[in-house]
């Protein structure tokens, strides 16, 4: 009976993280349906990669200044209702705008405000409750944001399939409307945590402030609770905040410092591919309903993946499994360039959701591991700092490889810029392979003691 009233209070504690659910399915879906938009509206393949790395870095400032008002204020809510509104008000911008380049101007702010949000969620989620619940409350928080994304990317998908054929509209039209649909539902988003959020916080600012340190210091945590997001603002943010490179480069050994550097490679990689991915699938033919559905599977590899990989890694070398992810992943890029112009459209398309969701599933085999890998590496007093040090080099190579892709595509072509993509991945390959097997051995045995 007892057990059965502290899950309903705990559902009732939790129930407003529907309405920032429901907000994150609008950005869910935006982060595709902007692309597209762009390119409806004109964008080239370079447009496109700036596109995602402005989105990739616009998040930084808002995350800190945010973070640091939160630390002094009373009150949490006021701050996740100003980043629901202003998403409403940044994708109904966004909506109402005929050039690639206000669109994204837009998607800046729109990045700007989620990720402003971010690290007050990530508080908010453990006020009152001990540090060993961390990861538990983190993975609530993940749960309905990681849910609300994938439903975005969902509810795209059947709207770009069935707009055009039951109300007759163009594609431009069927992407403004659901910018504006997409509004819509953050704001209710907004109306939603008005209702079902507590009135007032019960932590004061001190203790805030004192939960923001605890969770520096173990980043590890949050770099876990939103790894399946695209973008990782709060990632990000908390990195940020516990990183002094100076300090930290003189106290780490040679192999993590060969394993952050092979790292920040494999996210340039990364990024080459996907920054201009969107512009690539329109001009090989995909329709917008069809590019959806890629992401979606893609999404849906990644998310039923995590508990398994994780369970998996357990047992064997993370640092071969990794290898094995990236190895697939560098034959996989330059492929869907090759798939998506030599075969015939359907062909082309069921070969290209199969490869869409083997690159989803070694994403939730990089993410498990390279945290496990940072946190094996890295002597114990400076472990939260190293993983601090790898979220923020990777959200660096995300933004940067976004460029380059698109700057590749556009001047050389897709086969190129996913050639390169490749050949990156490739290379962090081979850093990650010179990384010592002992030393991720004995920081496993370090672990277990």
């Amino acid at each position: 009976m007892t057990d059965r009233h502290d899950r309903s209070e705990a559902g009732n504690r939790d129930r407003w993280l529907f309405g920032w659910a429901l907000g994150y399915a609008a950005v869910g879906a935006s982060s595709l349906v902007v692309p597209l938009y762009a390119i409806e509206l004109g964008a080239s393949a370079l447009f496109v990669g700036l596109i995602a790395a402005t989105a990739a870095f616009a998040g930084a400032p808002g995350a800190v200044l945010w973070g640091r008002l939160a630390a002094r204020a009373k009150r949490r809510r006021p701050f996740i209702l100003v980043a629901l509104v202003a998403t409403a008000g940044a994708l109904s911008l966004t909506a109402a705008v005929s050039s690639p380049a206000a669109v994204l101007v837009a998607n800046a702010l729109l990045w700007f405000v989620v990720a402003a949000a971010a690290p007050v969620l990530n508080l908010i989620v453990v006020e009152g409750v001990p540090s060993k619940e961390w990861d538990r409350r983190f993975g609530v928080l993940n749960h309905y944001q990681g849910y609300g994304w994938l439903g975005g990317l969902v509810v795209g998908a059947i709207w770009s399939a069935a707009a055009p054929r039951l109300f007759g509209l163009d594609a431009l039209a069927v992407q403004r409307r659901f910018l504006v649909a997409a509004a819509v539902a953050a704001a209710l988003g907004a109306v939603l945590v008005r209702v079902w959020y507590p009135e007032r916080s019960t932590v004061s600012a001190r203790r805030f402030a004192r939960v923001s340190a605890g969770i520096r210091r173990q980043s590890g945590l949050v770099g876990r609770s939103v790894r399946a997001v695209p973008y990782g603002p709060s990632r990000l943010y908390w990195a940020l905040q516990s990183l002094d490179l100076d300090d930290l480069r003189a106290r780490m050994n040679p192999e993590l410092l060969r394993y952050l550097a092979a790292a920040t490679l494999f996210f340039v990689g990364f990024s080459v591919f996907f920054g201009p991915l969107p512009a690539y699938l329109v001009d090989s033919g995909r329709t917008a309903d069809e590019v959806f559905a890629l992401f979606v599977l893609s999404s849906l590899g990644s998310s039923v993946s995590y508990a398994k990989v994780g369970a998996f890694a357990a047992r064997h070398d993370p640092r071969r499994l990794q290898a094995g992810a990236l190895a697939t992943r560098g034959l996989a890029f330059p492929a869907v360039a090759v798939v998506g112009t030599q075969l015939a459209a359907f062909a082309a398309l069921v070969t290209l959701g199969a490869t869409f969701l083997v690159i989803g599933v070694t994403w939730a085999v990089i993410a498990v591991t390279a945290t496990g890998l940072v946190t094996r590496l890295a002597p114990d007093r400076i472990r939260g700092e190293a993983l601090g040090a790898y979220t923020a080099l990777s959200s660096l190579g995300g933004g940067v490889g976004s460029a380059l892709g698109g700057l590749v595509a556009d001047a050389a072509g897709y086969v190129a810029a996913f050639g390169l993509a490749g050949v990156v991945v490739g290379c962090a390959l081979v850093v990650v392979l010179l990384t010592g097997g002992r030393g991720v051995a004995a920081g496993k045995q370090s672990l277990a003691d």
